[in-house]
């Protein structure tokens, strides 16, 4: 059990530490640009992490919203392995990183 929380936690900091080094290229790419460009462009991954979270905001509120209106009551976490997490937050996540999967599947049914 100990194990499996350590390969995550090393696979999540392993993915972070490349996007900072990818972030850190792009900046000095971009540094160098701002001479001849009068606004600098936001890349197509800062615009897909965007969406990802204002999605999965977006629904996060929506369901706090519900789940008040309807007096449910819902644990505020839940012991996932050797981590808790909060079951709305992880709900809303999951269905932000599914939805352009769904989206691709509905398109091809058309």
């Amino acid at each position: 059990m100990f194990f499996n929380t350590v390969c995550i936690i090393i696979i999540i900091l392993a993915v972070v530490w490349l996007s900072i080094r990818e972030r850190m290229k792009l900046g000095i790419f971009r540094e160098r640009s701002w001479e001849t460009l009068a606004e600098g462009r936001s890349s197509p991954f800062s615009q897909a992490v965007l969406n990802l979270v204002g999605f999965a905001g977006g629904i996060y509120l929506s369901l706090v919203m519900l789940l008040d209106f309807m007096k449910f009551q819902i644990p505020d976490r839940i012991q996932f392995g050797s981590m808790e997490i909060e079951p709305l937050a992880a709900f809303s996540i999951t269905l932000a990183i599914i939805q352009p999967f769904l989206i691709n599947i509905f398109k091809r049914n058309k």
